[in-house]
């Protein structure tokens, strides 16, 4: 899941802004002016998130911080739909956020100056963070954001149904396209990863077949395991194994609590609705690994909070970032096990997490450690869009596999070869 394709579309329900004073809160559509003595008002975005509770979740920490800063003033403006491109086309105006948060960290956003360096920030907490987190944020030597949650995205499979048709959970990617098989019947399908019957697939593919996307600041997804990795996915779609078209895409769970599919690609964030659901029959696996002796990969994706550079007020929102996401850990701790499962992005916070310390919950964090990816830092539209639809090509059987791939990474590289002069 690309946070800037549908990671965003499975949180777009709310909208609305709000400005915090100390002691006081109301309700605000325009740039407030300040009050009860703030002499700065920050305008904060988050994107819509679809869990219950998240809305007031961000206000809560908007009103404790102008609580203990009471001449910052903070707007919480919820933003629903296409996050991503509403951000984009705002940063080119006046009217763009203080701060803001952004999934898949982009550092064409660093190159362009459009995001403040925060290194400043971290202090003694940086070694707390995880490596991964703090490599994707990081440009030139520079780190350019601090994560405020990490998503993991796994598959889920149901115990139960597997043991009846006597499959073994998965561990390579013929035993997973097999048991698909196996499991389709004329009334359901026997796996789901997303209405385009795509998803997150063809990245995983790469990962587990030994390829990269990007290195080294090259794309590099026309590599031969890549090609090999993303031809072998045309063999779920020639079974005719995947659910396509349902009422909700990957990112939801209905899917998979109603029996439709016994097994999907699907975010831990989900977890609390399956087990709701399920109760115990259900566990979680890694993409398996496209032949013995590759590497599974999960994905782990996320929300980094960014401080714009080209704003009117960037001390202050400087000390937003630093005040929430790097000190207050309690409130950490609160957004990522409070309202759906998310794995906090300080190993000390993630280690208190009672939520995510047992059961399947557990295994994912687990896995994730072991085998979790991330999306390379110029992974932008400019570079995954060519990347998405060379694969969804390959999959239906339109054309030679290394030639679309080739002619994707090649698109992708001029554009990223721009951006970088």
């Amino acid at each position: 899941m690309s946070a800037h394709g549908t990671e965003l579309s499975r949180r777009g329900f709310l909208g609305g802004s709000l400005l915090f004073v100390a002691g006081a809160a109301a309700a605000c559509s325009t740039s407030p002016t300040g009050g009860a003595g703030a002499k700065t008002t920050l305008n904060v975005w988050f994107h819509a998130y679809g869990e219950a509770g998240t809305q007031q979740a961000a206000t809560r920490y908007a009103s404790a911080f102008t609580k203990a800063n009471p001449d910052i003033a903070v707007k919480v403006t919820w933003i629903p739909g296409d996050y991503a491109s509403k951000l984009n086309a705002t940063l080119l105006t006046d009217g763009a956020p203080d701060v803001f948060e952004i999934g898949d960290f982009d550092e064409f956003l660093a190159r362009r100056g459009q995001v403040a360096a925060l290194d400043d920030l971290y202090g003694s907490a940086k070694s707390d963070f995880e490596q991964g987190d703090l490599d994707q944020a990081t440009v030139d030597g520079k780190l350019y954001g601090v994560k405020t949650l990490d998503d993991v995205m796994m598959l889920y499979y149901r115990k139960g149904a597997l043991a009846k048709a006597g499959i073994t959970p998965p561990t390579t990617f013929d035993a997973l396209a097999s048991a698909a098989k196996a499991l389709t019947t004329k009334d359901t399908k026997g796996l789901f990863l997303g209405n385009d019957g795509v998803g997150d697939s063809p990245l995983l593919a790469v990962w587990s077949n030994g390829g990269e996307l990007v290195a080294d600041g090259k794309v590099s997804y026309a590599s031969p395991q890549a090609v090999e990795a993303v031809s072998a996915l045309k063999r779920l779609h020639d079974d005719q194994s995947l659910l396509l078209g349902f009422t909700t895409d990957w990112w939801d769970p209905s899917a998979f609590v109603q029996n439709v599919v016994p097994m999907q690609w699907g975010g831990l964030w989900s977890m609390p609705a399956i087990k709701t659901a399920l109760d115990d029959d259900f566990g979680v696996l890694p993409w398996p690994a496209l032949k013995p002796g590759g590497t599974p990969a999960l994905r782990v994706g996320g929300w980094t909070s960014c401080v714009n550079a080209k704003g009117k007020h960037v001390d202050a929102a400087k000390k937003f970032v630093q005040w929430l996401w790097i000190e207050q850990t309690d409130l950490q701790k609160d957004w990522a096990e409070g309202y759906g499962f998310h794995i906090p992005p300080r190993k000390s916070v993630a280690a208190s997490a009672d939520k995510l310390s047992q059961g399947t919950a557990k295994e994912t964090v687990d896995l994730a450690a072991k085998f979790g990816r991330r999306n390379p830092g110029i992974w932008d539209p400019a570079v995954s869009t060519p990347f998405t639809a060379a694969a969804a090509k390959v999959v239906s059987g339109q054309g030679d596999p290394a030639q679309l791939l080739a002619d994707a990474a090649k698109q992708a590289q001029a554009a990223v070869d721009k951006q970088r002069t």
